[in-house]
């Protein structure tokens, strides 16, 4: 018998199963309306409308730091990438709340330029960018690495510098690789709770006005704060699964193709 082989299946099986529980309770005997009513579906929307903003924030402003630490070799920088996500993941919302908060100087001068993160469809991208900006970066990173630096040292021979060669020389060769960072970091985005439930509990802008996050809303669900219970809360959470599995796939299928290529 094959144990590397059996427990390998056993361990994908523990990751998996909670899925599908989800995924048969919610579809069939816990089936609830108040779990695909237009509220949920409402917040589903707010939930991809601001994740697919976060990831192209990431693209326009991490890009850059993935291919400096690919090239740098700057250690003290990749560690410090990952502090966002190695920390409680609700200090980012109480750490954008105390930067936005009117009893700061910082507050004050981010108020005074009407930048207002609580409870604002900013205050809720700014959050995902934070938790998922880490993740695109350590999926951009090893694509850089993996890539025949010969183009770009031919590029800066001729007198292009870091910067210039990562927009004319590598990045237009590199949409499978930021396709799939942009899937895997979307997905993280997708699933954020402990930041976005401080500083963005609800949306009060146009068009969400009153809208949480799908994940918010399942937690209102579960908590009794809105209809449905237990039983809407499941039935909510499994089409948000619905949602979600396709984006994770796709990323999947991307980095297969990456790697064959």
């Amino acid at each position: 018998m094959n144990w590397l082989r059996a427990i390998s299946i056993a361990a994908l099986a523990l990751l998996l199963i909670p899925i599908v529980v989800l995924l048969y309770y919610g579809l069939g005997p816990f089936r609830n309306p108040a779990g695909y009513s237009v509220a949920v579906f409402r917040s589903i929307e707010l939930s991809l409308f601001s994740s697919a903003v976060a990831v192209a924030v990431d693209i326009l402003l991490f890009t850059p730091l993935a291919y400096y630490l690919a090239r740098g070799k700057d250690r003290l920088a990749e560690s410090l990438v990952d502090i966002p996500i190695s920390v409680p993941h609700p200090i980012i919302g109480v750490a954008l709340l105390i930067l936005d908060s009117p009893i700061t100087p910082s507050g004050k001068f981010l108020l005074g330029l009407h930048i207002n993160f609580y409870n604002t469809i900013l205050g809720l991208v700014t959050a995902l960018v934070i938790m998922s900006a880490p993740i695109y970066v350590k999926a951009m990173q090893p694509y850089f690495e993996s890539r025949d630096a010969a183009a770009e040292d031919f590029a800066m021979g001729l007198g292009a510098g870091r910067l210039r060669t990562l927009y004319s020389v590598v990045l237009p060769d590199s949409f499978d690789g930021l396709t799939s960072a942009s899937l895997i970091s979307m997905s993280r985005a997708l699933s954020e709770f402990g930041s976005i439930s401080i500083i963005a509990f609800y949306v009060l802008q146009y068009p969400f006005y009153g809208v949480s996050s799908a994940s918010v809303t399942i937690f209102e669900l579960y908590n009794g704060a809105m209809a449905g219970g237990l039983y809407a809360a499941v039935t909510a959470s499994a089409a948000m699964i619905l949602v979600a599995l396709p984006i994770a796939l796709a990323g999947h299928f991307v980095r297969r193709r990456e790697r064959r290529t």
